[in-house]
């Protein structure tokens, strides 16, 4: 059972020094001590709801082809072909009649990754076809989100990296949403000027909500946070509404029911949760929120933010999911305005780290993680 408590800092914790936010030295060390070993959420199930369809994505350097196999199996192939190396699929997303095949010289693999056809190699002496598949990066699946690693190999079964290790503290966690079964009703991409860290600090703290988020704060007091996660690769807990009953719209007010089996003090809360290094998770009374987080540069994050329903609310005649999306869009926009603002003053030579709050205790948690990760 969760246990949830006040947010608090360590005496003495600090901000980090400028050059974990600003330096591209840093910025590629991550891509190889992080994003190229840790489970990255890469979207949702949905959009695979039949063998061949697919969606490409780029993590740490490296195109994926995410696809559904014949037997249903969500796969996460390299996007390069076994020949030449030449990129097999140019498109965002699509269907495959069947098979994959390079654009080169055609060689066609099936869409559990076994070539099939390589033309004109038949008479190359000591030439298997089995011993060229196409490359996968692991996939886990959870809560109808995808997760891939491009470290672990695909059935790690006893590897100290696997899914089910790393996730144990979230496994079950958020059952009463069923958020396996929501749906997307909408999403949006943004740039944001900014290392994907501040990204992840911001979300995590409230000690801004009053000045930068008027409406939000109307809605829930900054001061209501109780967290349950307070250490490690998840962080988070909830924050109280200030009427029962009411939802995080730009009315205060939604007459969607539910999502779930959602009841009990669980009407009454926000939950916000950081799932490092790629996804914030945000549960309301009735829809959640996720954000898929991609870092860019140092300074530049891509991140888009969908919002999930329950199918049966989004098949109710006159369902419109934009008194939440613009709820949320105003919040992020402003977010994202003062994130920028202070990537900028972390590239002044006045900068230098200074006292976290305790309203930013995840704010040191985060770094406490992050930090033996990266070797520091």
């Amino acid at each position: 059972m969760e246990t949830f408590a006040r947010p608090n800092v360590y005496p003495g914790a600090r901000t980090l020094p400028a050059e974990w936010y600003t330096s591209p030295e840093v910025f590629a060390e991550e891509q190889e001590r992080i994003f190229s070993c840790e489970w990255l959420c890469v979207g949702r199930e949905e959009p695979l709801t039949r063998p061949g369809d697919f969606f490409t994505t780029e993590r740490a350097g490296e195109s994926l082809i995410v696809t559904r196999d014949a037997d249903a199996k969500v796969r996460a192939f390299y996007n390069v072909c076994r020949h030449r190396g030449t990129r097999l699929c140019s498109e965002a997303s699509g269907h495959f009649a069947g098979s994959i095949q390079c654009p080169y010289h055609a060689w066609t693999y099936g869409l559990d990754g076994e070539l099939k056809i390589a033309r004109n190699m038949l008479e190359v002496p000591g030439f298997d076809r089995m011993e060229y598949p196409l490359k996968e990066a692991a996939v886990a699946l959870w809560e109808g989100f995808i997760f891939i690693n491009l470290k672990s190999s695909f059935d790690s079964a006893q590897d100290d990296n696997r899914f089910e290790r790393v996730f144990a503290p979230l496994l079950g966690r958020f059952s009463r949403w069923n958020v396996a079964k929501l749906k997307t009703a909408r999403s949006i991409a943004y740039e944001v000027a900014c290392n994907w860290k501040l990204v992840f600090l911001n979300y995590s703290e409230c000690y801004h909500c009053p000045l930068v988020h008027p409406q939000l704060e109307k809605l829930s007091p900054s001061d209501s946070g109780r967290n349950d996660l307070s250490e490690g690769p998840f962080l988070g807990g909830y924050s109280e509404l200030r009427e029962r009953g009411t939802s995080l719209t730009m009315s205060g007010r939604s007459s969607r029911k539910p999502a779930g089996s959602v009841a009990g003090e669980d009407l009454n809360r926000a939950y916000y949760y950081t799932i490092f290094p790629s996804l914030l998770l945000s549960l309301h009374p009735d829809y959640v929120m996720a954000h898929y987080c991609r870092p860019l540069a140092a300074d530049r994050t891509e991140v888009v933010c969908a919002w999930l329903f329950d199918p049966g609310a989004m098949a109710e005649p006159g369902f419109d999911p934009s008194d939440v999306t613009e709820f949320w869009d105003l919040t992020n926009r402003q977010d994202w305005h003062v994130n920028g603002l202070t990537q900028l003053g972390l590239g002044s030579r006045a900068y230098s780290p200074g006292p976290y709050a305790n309203a930013e205790g995840l704010l040191s948690a985060f770094d406490r993680h992050y930090l033996p990760i990266m070797g520091a």
